[in-house]
């Protein structure tokens, strides 16, 4: 069964449903967006979250003595890389943070992004829809049948992202066996998260097999 996870929680009712619902992982974005935290807004909704659901961080090229007081501090247990971060950057993340695992964002415009990806020492990789303006939250997927042509090649767990919603997520899990799915704004409704919507999500991706 795939792992979900929710991303982009901001608000007190945001917890709420999460802790209903139980996704496996939920996200805080520490980065440019409608939907960023700031470290004492994160704090306090991590007090609220349950125990059982693990929190990550998302972040574009921050310094990672930021990512590594986060981690410290209890505040997130994961850390999820969206921007330039290469090997050098990884190395000395983890070096900082011990034994937090880290997942790395890949932007897919073609096969080669996702091989060379590979390469990397992030414990996880999440492959994204390309975009020229930002990096990551397009709501759009990319194409699915990029990383079922590399899929035996791939060693990684790997979470899918991009545009997945309740109407592609079954196709999406049978196209690519991802670890895990990573969905945002198919659980919003006007920008918010909708306690329906993710709950509908959850359920949905729980009774895949």
């Amino acid at each position: 069964m795939a792992k979900i996870k929710i991303c982009g929680l901001r608000r007190v009712e945001d917890i709420a449903y999460v802790n209903q619902c139980k996704p496996d992982y939920i996200g805080f974005v520490f980065t440019g967006s409608r939907r960023r935290v700031t470290k004492e807004q994160a704090k306090e909704l991590r007090a609220l979250l349950k125990p059982d659901i693990t929190a990550v961080g998302v972040f574009v090229n921050e310094a990672p003595r930021i990512i590594a007081e986060l981690v410290q501090e209890g505040i997130i247990d994961m850390v999820q890389l969206h921007g330039e971060e290469d090997e050098e950057y990884i190395k000395q993340l983890k070096s900082l943070i011990k034994d937090a695992v880290i997942i790395k964002a890949v932007r897919v415009a073609g096969e080669e992004d996702i091989l060379r990806a590979q390469e990397l020492s992030a414990d996880y990789l999440l492959f994204d829809t390309f975009s020229q303006t930002g990096y990551g939250g397009t709501g759009e997927c990319f194409d699915w049948k990029l990383l079922q042509n590399v899929e035996k090649k791939i060693t990684k767990p790997i979470f899918l992202a991009g545009g997945i919603n309740c109407e592609n997520v079954e196709k999406a899990l049978a196209l690519c066996s991802p670890f895990g799915v990573d969905v945002s704004s198919a659980v919003e409704t006007n920008g918010y998260k909708d306690s329906e919507k993710i709950l509908a999500m959850v359920n949905k991706v729980r009774k895949i097999k």
